[in-house]
């Protein structure tokens, strides 16, 4: 497949914020009540606080590309170890999403090897990611690219508590 993947700069705020919400939804409607959704969407992942994202110190956003179509996108950043990593030199994969039309052709695949790239010129020894439990196709892409389970967490989906490992 025709992909490239390139640095998104903060010119692209409002086309991620519009794909990081449209991704958000395709991946986790049919698993979670409307209401939840709509709070999440409403309250949380807004298309301003999105906006605000990009171009921030910490976060740096992959754009994955098909010919012109923009095809998935990924957030990675520096400043949020969790506890058992500590200050280790990490890179975290925060959000890792494709348009549901691109899955499963290789969209995937080029974003996280674009992560694993960036870590290994930024001198990081580990790439860590939250998956919710739930997700078991991340899980099962996840865990080709050697991802093992370390840890949990708490991901509030509008009134919902849920399981990130």
């Amino acid at each position: 497949m025709d992909s490239n993947i390139r640095i998104a700069t903060e010119s692209d705020a409002v086309m991620i914020a519009d794909i990081s919400r449209k991704t958000f939804e395709e991946t986790f409607a049919a698993q979670n009540s409307k209401e939840d959704m709509d709070k999440f969407l409403k309250e949380q992942f807004t298309r301003g606080k999105l906006i605000l994202e990009v171009g921030a110190p910490a976060n740096t956003f992959l754009l994955c590309y098909h010919g012109e179509e923009i095809a998935g996108y990924a957030k990675i950043r520096e400043n949020n170890n969790p506890p058992g990593l500590r200050n280790l030199p990490a890179l975290e994969i925060a959000r890792f999403y494709a348009l549901a039309e691109w899955i499963g052709k290789g969209i995937g695949r080029h974003l996280m090897q674009a992560s694993i790239d960036i870590a290994m010129k930024r001198f990081k020894k580990i790439i860590w990611l939250g998956v919710w439990e739930k997700n078991q196709r991340a899980i099962d892409f996840y865990t080709k690219w050697n991802f093992k389970k370390f840890g949990e967490q708490q991901f509030i989906l509008g009134n919902d508590a849920q399981t990130d490992w």
